[in-house]
């Protein structure tokens, strides 16, 4: 089976819809829509060494950026598709080789070539840029390919991406079944420019878009960025189209599976500083859709074809699902957890465990009614990846308040659900990070 992930960077789960995304949403007959799919980490480095190690980041010690992914761990996700005879390939941005925070040795391949010993064994095309917002911007740019020459592209970023990918497929022609990970850049700001680009142009259609609740009435940029936000998500739109239409115009739709997901969302600035690196619905709730042929081929995913599933996903859990798929043995040591399994036992996790740094040193739960988030006192979660004491700082009562405008952590009516969402999380942190540690 064929497997492509599809991943785009700080794009929101409501712009999965008719208006922004109607190539998604035309797909649903083919397709299956996880309603609650939550990202593990809040920021693009941590959330995806978290994908290609399937642990937390406590545990692959790529907490922050800029910490690259442990070159030893033979793991990844990757290594073993390949051991399973998979060729595995991956496009775009990879965030996961240079050194430049946290405790090794400084080496800042930003804007350089990845070293083949930092691509977490990826072994078949590559074409990356370990930061591609320092390479690159919505009119063109650069990546490095597998024997590390500079390969310039001009165009929409995105579109150019794309083609990389279609251009792939078109041409694969080997007996081995393929992995092959797209790592877009947007709708993620524009870093060097300090807001959104998108093409000229594709941001008038979003001019008199409604802003979501959860942004209306806070402090934060979303009233000159949120148009261009959308418009690069509908450019991504056509974009996966486009590789879904590939994927069936080379005859192997139905031995391909195909998911579509992103690494965390965007409350722009309306909850911190940045964009994301907290535990608000904006900033954790993911898109996930599942397509492709191959699901009618895989016991579990035929019946929910053409259905959505309600049951709570993690992030983390793409790296054992894609396993599962290959026929893959899940390591032991994996936190994540297979989608299939799930799938099949009708229920999803009973509740979601962030980890948040960068802005704090931070944990959270997410629950079917709550969101309680702690954090250590006096950090920002840059010089250690873990704590033993953390302060309660946010509670939401998402039944009644889905915007989350009214924190609940100092409301005495909701003790009683406090203890018990505190008992949660600590059980989370000893079990998942071997740490005894204390709320107060």
């Amino acid at each position: 089976m064929n497997i492509i992930l599809y991943f785009s960077d700080q794009q929101r789960y409501d712009t999965i819809n008719k208006i922004v995304t109607p190539n998604i949403d035309a797909m649903a007959d083919d397709s299956i829509f996880f309603d609650n799919a939550f990202t593990c980490q809040p920021v693009c480095g941590p959330a995806r060494a978290c994908i290609q190690t399937g642990v937390y980041a406590t545990q692959n010690m790529c907490y922050i950026n800029g910490i690259s992914m442990d070159k030893d761990d033979d793991n990844t996700l990757a290594k073993i598709l390949n051991r399973q005879g998979y060729n595995t390939s991956y496009i775009g941005k990879w965030h996961l080789a240079s050194d430049t925070s946290g405790f090794k040795p400084r080496n800042n391949v930003q804007k350089a070539a990845i070293p083949q010993e930092l691509r977490g064994g990826y072994n078949d095309y590559w074409l990356a840029a370990d930061c591609l917002e320092f390479t690159s911007d919505v009119h063109g740019g650069y990546m490095f390919d597998k024997d590390n020459n500079k390969v310039e592209f001009k165009g929409i970023r995105s579109d150019c991406i794309n083609d990389y990918a279609i251009d792939y497929i078109d041409k694969y022609n080997q007996a081995k079944p393929f992995f092959l990970m797209i790592s877009q850049l947007e709708p993620h700001h524009q870093n060097t420019a300090n807001k959104f680009q998108c093409a000229e142009g594709d941001d008038e259609q979003f001019k008199d878009m409604p802003y979501p609740d959860d942004l209306v009435g806070l402090k934060g940029n979303y009233k000159s960025e949120y148009a261009r936000y959308l418009a690069c998500c509908k450019r991504l739109d056509k974009n996966f189209a486009d590789v879904v239409q590939k994927v069936k115009d080379k005859g192997i739709w139905d031995d391909t599976v195909i998911i579509y997901t992103s690494d965390h969302g965007c409350h722009f600035k309306t909850r911190n500083m940045e964009y994301k690196r907290s535990a608000h619905d904006a900033s954790a709730h993911l898109p996930f859709v599942m397509t492709g042929g191959g699901l009618a081929k895989i016991k579990t995913t035929e019946k929910y074809i053409g259905k959505r599933f309600n049951g709570f996903i993690s992030l983390l859990d793409v790296t054992a699902t894609i396993l599962d798929i290959s026929g893959a043995k899940i390591p032991k040591e994996y936190h994540s957890q297979s989608i299939l399994q799930m799938l099949d036992m009708e229920i999803g996790r009973n509740h979601i465990f962030l980890q948040i740094s960068e802005s704090q040193l931070g944990r959270a739960i997410i629950t079917d009614r709550f969101t309680y988030s702690v954090k250590k006192p006096l950090s920002l979660g840059l010089k250690s990846a873990t704590s033993k004491v953390y302060k309660e700082d946010l509670l939401y009562d998402n039944l009644l308040d889905p915007a989350q405008h009214n924190n609940l952590i100092k409301n005495k009516a909701y003790k009683k659900a406090k203890a018990e969402l505190k008992k949660i999380l600590l059980e989370d942190i000893e079990k998942i990070e071997n740490i005894k540690a204390k709320i107060i």
